[in-house]
């Protein structure tokens, strides 16, 4: 059900307009009963300040730590470490970038099984970007050179189709060269 929040950014602008309007309507009530209905003075009495300010911090304190509660099985180490723990079967593709193209353990995978991505750059910050046929980004990994362990991510692909792969973080001279194709069947 909470699915469709994570799958693509009109999920990401959803969550943020549950989050604005209400306050945005709120605050032009404030505004606009300030501004024409009762110019002079609050009527609220000092003492009842900090209840107030309370009563909206928390509230604010108790959304914030329920998205982010609800949202932690997408973090990509969490699904790693869910898909591992599980028994279920995927698919390994261990990545190294260098200047300026990829080692790739496989190009090709299967549609419908999950594929752990492990990535690592070996000499620069590096990007690992998959594209769908149509152009969309599916997903995008930031490489760190030094890092002792590597970035992973789980994926399904849904669609079978030739993927492109890019560098999305500027490393060097040759940069706009660095991609490859990732073979989905």
């Amino acid at each position: 059900m909470r699915d469709f929040i994570y799958e693509d950014g009109w999920g990401a602008f959803v969550v943020l307009l549950f989050f604005h309007i209400p306050f945005l309507i709120f605050f032009c009530r404030i505004v606009y009963k300030k501004a024409f209905v009762n110019t002079g003075p609050s009527g609220t009495a000092p003492e009842k300040y900090p209840k107030i300010e309370i009563m909206w911090i928390s509230t604010v304190a108790v959304l914030f730590i329920l998205v982010n509660v609800l949202s932690v099985v997408y973090m990509p180490p969490v699904s790693t470490a869910a898909l591992t723990k599980s028994g279920t079967p995927f698919q390994e593709v261990d990545i190294t970038a260098k200047s300026w193209y990829y080692d790739m353990s496989s190009r090709e995978v299967e549609v419908g099984v999950p594929v752990k991505f492990s990535a690592k750059s070996g000499d620069t910050v590096h990007g690992f970007s998959v594209y769908h046929p149509d152009g969309r980004i599916v997903f995008t990994m930031m490489l760190m050179p030094g890092m002792e362990s590597p970035t992973t991510l789980v994926h399904t692909f849904e669609e079978p189709g030739e993927y492109k792969v890019r560098c999305l973080e500027y490393c060097g001279i040759v940069h706009h060269a660095m991609q490859d194709l990732l073979v989905v069947r």
